[in-house]
């Protein structure tokens, strides 16, 4: 009669100390990741730009709002780094290898964006798959 020890239990994946530890960003502080709460302040304070645009120029359309929303986004993220709601909150976004975001990057976020699913569905760092598709992180400056 032989004992055998019961076989090895498949290894768990670890979760992360905080969101971008494994992106190497720090806890907190600047170039730490862009919190949930952050975030949503600057979507909602980009938002309400683009319904204030749409009232005083198209007399509110949904879809001008939206249309105005994506304007503001690409046009900000390329020139400045962030959008205006960003910039307020005290966030910028970058690529994950450093540098300039480039124009592709903030023209495909956008339209990720404004599509809303993929910017609900997010991995263990916080990060949305409109920023995973391009390779771009949102970050405290």
């Amino acid at each position: 009669m032989s004992s055998s020890a019961p076989p090895p239990l498949p290894a768990q994946p670890s979760k992360s100390p905080w969101p971008g530890h494994d992106l190497g960003l720090p806890q907190e502080g600047p170039r730490s990741m862009g919190r949930f709460g952050r975030r949503i302040i600057a979507l909602v304070i980009d938002w309400l730009l683009a319904v204030i645009i749409s009232i005083t120029f198209f007399h509110y359309n949904s879809f001008a709002t939206l249309g105005v929303f994506a304007v503001m986004q690409i046009v900000f993220l390329i020139t400045i780094g962030g959008s205006i709601g960003h910039i307020v909150v005290r966030l910028r976004l970058t690529p994950l290898s450093g540098g300039y975001i480039g124009v592709w990057r903030p023209i495909v976020r956008t339209v990720l964006l404004c599509l809303v699913i993929p910017a609900v569905i997010y991995d263990q760092d916080q990060r949305g798959l409109h920023d995973r598709a391009i390779g771009s992180i949102l970050v405290r400056i």
